[in-house]
């Protein structure tokens, strides 16, 4: 990373924005310009012939965003697809379409100067709002609206691009985004958008890199301009000089390598040189990546964060579509078990509910959000405990502070389990139950939390965050963000031996598993379950059997009697000198 920063320093054509999907690229630029449709305001004799016309271009939008539908479900499967299937059910709304032909009887005005003008009242309410997620649904609605008036128009819809390019735009629609493809798009950089774009969220399915929230990239780069893009990090060189190039070439060059290297340990056992076997799952967001978790060999998934549903579908799903999504998981990683993580809502999660809090990161999130929610955690229960039939799932609660929280939300499932029980509907009537230590509350009364719960995760991002009372997003504290802080890893130390005291199992899941440097560190500490994201199963694997735990003990020993993180990182990158173990960690 530390010559990556010092590039960064020295160069004048970085653009940065906000990185969303992965990836790290070198090609030419294809900057698309968005058409401005023009609306007449024309009135027409005939209103039944307008809304004949308005019918037509329904059916034909119809058609058109079905094969887009089959076409995205064939790439990323039906659950990433429903984005889709949402737009197509837009188009259904007996309330908006009736709304729009009862205008055109009364004002007698062109069918599209109706449809433009009534569902863009629908997209100012989306952009005047204070939520991200609002904002950027109104890029769907937008795409919806062109696309009828475009039909109503008898325009012909072109989603077709040159070959091999790094797409650049002011703003990408779900459409374009899934049909690019098609033209081995390269990457795709885009002036607004965020995480939770359905564009990003796309890029992601798709594994094509993707920067968002760029501002100006549109303006600033050109059509056939050279770019290397970084979707690691969120940063893109335009028209790059040889310096840049050779130093990214290489990068990419060593990526290239050592995921070569990784494919000939992908169905060797994770264990150390002195055959300590550690347990790798997978961290998974949507069904979709159950694909890459299955390649990757991944040994069960033990954690699935259930709030990243209610961001693609943009609600929350009922009991029955929580079931089949929850199903279909447990039934595709059978016989590996899934840790199905309850909604984590609250702080910088699921934009909908638009909980004004001042402090939201230390307001009502997590378990405390659902206990005060009961018919929604109660709903999410009843759907778990329905697709727990194969006995390969376990529930986790997140953002646990207080053992109160743990015997109500025990109480609540015990109660779901009798009404299910009532109902004659088969469930795993020993499904575990599970808590994450994300505060540091939690984690001081380790032994006593974990006696009474099946297994525990650690989730660092938040632990460390409470830990340090820093805002790791903000960057002018960020630097106070340390992973490798002697009071981290001397919290971690104890978490790990407290819940082995009482013989309950623990893991850790938050980014720090996926940090390769860390991985001597936490294995000598005592951690024996990781829960990382699927493409980083390979590069853990190679530094557990490149390493042995009795080394790695005493690596971790010597670790929690130093007094800096700096003193800490100095020691483990020694480590990894002396035993000539390749880092992986600074190669992006």
């Amino acid at each position: 990373m530390k010559g990556f920063k010092e590039l960064l320093k020295s160069s004048k054509n970085v653009l940065q924005g906000i990185a969303a999907a992965p990836g790290m690229v070198i090609g030419k630029a294809y900057v698309i310009s968005k058409e401005t449709i023009h609306v007449s305001h024309d009135s027409i004799d005939d209103p039944e012939e307008g809304i004949k016309n308005l019918n037509d271009a329904i059916s034909k939008s119809k058609k058109e965003l079905n094969k887009v539908f089959g076409f995205a479900k064939e790439k990323m499967g039906t659950t990433r697809a429903a984005i889709f299937e949402a737009q197509l059910m837009i188009l259904d709304d007996p309330i908006l379409i009736g709304h729009i032909k009862k205008r055109i009887r009364e004002e007698k005005k062109l069918p599209e100067f109706i449809v433009d003008d009534e569902i863009s009242k629908y997209q100012r309410l989306m952009i005047d709002s204070h939520e991200h997620y609002m904002r950027e649904r109104a890029t769907d609605i937008e795409d919806i609206k062109n696309r009828i008036i475009k039909n109503l128009q008898q325009k012909r819809w072109e989603s077709k691009i040159s070959k091999d390019v790094i797409v650049v735009s002011d703003n990408l629609t779900p459409a374009d985004t899934i049909l690019f493809t098609k033209s081995n798009v390269k990457a795709y950089l885009t002036d607004h958008g965020g995480l939770t774009s359905h564009a990003a969220i796309i890029a992601r399915a798709l594994n094509v890199p993707a920067i968002v929230g760029l501002h100006t990239a549109s303006q600033v780069i050109k059509s056939g301009d050279t770019l290397i893009v970084n979707g690691f990090h969120g940063y893109v060189f335009v028209n790059p000089s040889q310096k840049q190039i050779e130093y990214f070439e290489n990068k990419i060059s060593h990526l290239t390598e050592i995921n070569s290297k990784l494919n000939e340990i992908i169905d060797k056992p994770s264990e150390t040189l002195d055959n300590k076997h550690i347990q790798l799952l997978s961290n998974v967001d949507v069904t979709g990546e159950i694909d890459m978790v299955i390649a990757n060999r991944a040994e069960g998934i033990g954690l699935f964060r259930t709030e990243q549903v209610i961001e693609e579908l943009g609600e929350f799903p009922d009991e029955n579509e929580q079931t089949r999504i929850y199903t279909n998981l447990a039934n595709r990683i059978y016989p590996d078990s899934v840790t199905i993580r309850v909604f984590d809502i609250g702080g910088d999660k699921v934009k909908q509910l638009q909980l004004k809090e001042q402090n939201p990161f230390l307001g009502l999130r997590g378990i405390r959000f659902l206990l005060e929610n009961q018919s929604l955690f109660k709903t999410q229960i009843r759907a778990i405990l329905k697709a727990s039939i194969h006995k390969n799932i376990l529930i986790m609660i997140p953002m646990v502070s207080t053992i109160q929280e743990i015997n109500q939300s025990k109480e609540i499932i015990e109660s779901c389990k009798l009404e299910l029980m009532k109902e004659n509907i088969p469930f795993d009537k020993e499904i575990k139950i599970g808590i994450m230590i994300e505060v540091p509350s939690a984690a001081v009364m380790t032994r006593e939390y974990a006696s009474i719960v099946d297994f525990i995760s650690v989730g660092t991002n938040d632990l460390i965050q409470y830990l340090m009372a820093v805002d790791r997003g903000n960057d002018i504290v960020a630097p106070l963000y340390q992973e490798f802080h002697p009071a981290v890893l001397r919290t971690l130390s104890h978490i790990f031996k407290e819940a082995k005291s009482v013989g309950t199992k623990v893991s850790l899941c938050g980014e720090m598993a996926s940090d390769t440097l860390a991985v001597p560190v936490l294995i000598g500490l005592g951690l024996d379950s990781f829960s990382i994201s699927p493409s980083t199963i390979p590069y853990i694997k190679k530094i557990i059997r490149s390493i042995t735990y009795k080394k790695a003990k005493a690596l971790a020993e010597e670790c929690l009697t130093m007094s800096s993180e700096e003193e800490i990182v100095k020691l483990i990158e020694k480590f990894f000198k002396v035993n000539s173990i390749q880092r992986t960690r600074n190669i992006l």
